[in-house]
């Protein structure tokens, strides 16, 4: 952890933006894997912030499998995210993202289900056109957000329900941003980690088609926490 002294400023919510801090110090190697961080206390003084907003930034990146805690030692580095990360994304904006990954994983895995059961001949081309595009820009490693989304967003309207449409349809900025980030990592990554990405859009789909709605909604959850482990481990950029 730096010693100087950092006042963090007052835009963002100043556990986001010491969640940022620290995360920056890991992705640049400041702090490594197994490294110890310093304490609650000097971590207070060094950015100038209260103890509660420390404990709450530790604990979403402990939530965010990035560090950890042992009981009377202290809390120490568990992993480092891939540079793209913080390339992709301001830092300060990254417990945010996680925050919407994790919710998704909740909403979506429903949507998901439903979509098995309610889903007509319309709603299945819809997702499969979605896929189809998906499938195109990742291929020619052009930007795929916009696929990615309309992807998700059809397997939400193929659920019948027009409050999971809305839900999904109001956290669309910040769920774009989160694609955006995990999607701009892979591109950069080998032809493997495409292919699982793409793998697991399509066994989503086809879980749907087969009116299998266990399976639907836990390829979706699966696809979900893959995508969040994806974007805070470098260890699968490859």
């Amino acid at each position: 952890m730096a010693e100087t002294r950092v006042r963090i400023r007052k835009r963002k919510t100043l556990t986001d933006q010491l969640y940022g801090q620290i995360l920056e110090q890991i992705v640049s190697g400041q702090l490594q894997e197994g490294d110890k961080l310093p304490s609650e206390h000097q971590i207070c003084d060094a950015f100038a912030v209260s103890r509660p907003v420390v404990r709450e930034a530790l604990r979403r990146l402990q939530e965010d499998h990035l560090i950890e805690s042992r009981r009377g030692v202290g809390s120490f580095v568990r992993k480092r995210p891939p540079q793209g990360l913080i390339e992709y994304a301001s830092a300060d904006s990254v417990a945010g993202l996680m925050r919407a990954m994790e919710a998704r994983m909740t909403v979506e895995s429903a949507t998901a289900r439903m979509a098995a059961q309610r889903a007509d001949s319309a709603d299945l081309t819809k997702i499969s056109d979605a896929l189809d595009a998906l499938e195109q820009s990742m291929a020619l490693r052009q930007p795929s957000r916009d696929p990615d989304f309309a992807f998700h967003l059809a397997v939400a309207e193929a659920s019948h329900n027009e409050v999971y449409v809305a839900m999904l349809q109001s956290a669309q900025e910040v769920m774009q941003r989160a694609i955006d980030v995990a999607q701009s990592i892979t591109r950069g990554g080998s032809q493997a980690r495409v292919d699982r990405v793409l793998l697991e859009h399509r066994q989503i789909y086809e879980a749907i088609l087969s009116r299998d709605a266990e399976a639907a909604g836990l390829s979706m959850a699966y696809h979900l926490l893959q995508a969040r482990q994806r974007i805070t481990d470098h260890a699968r950029e490859e």
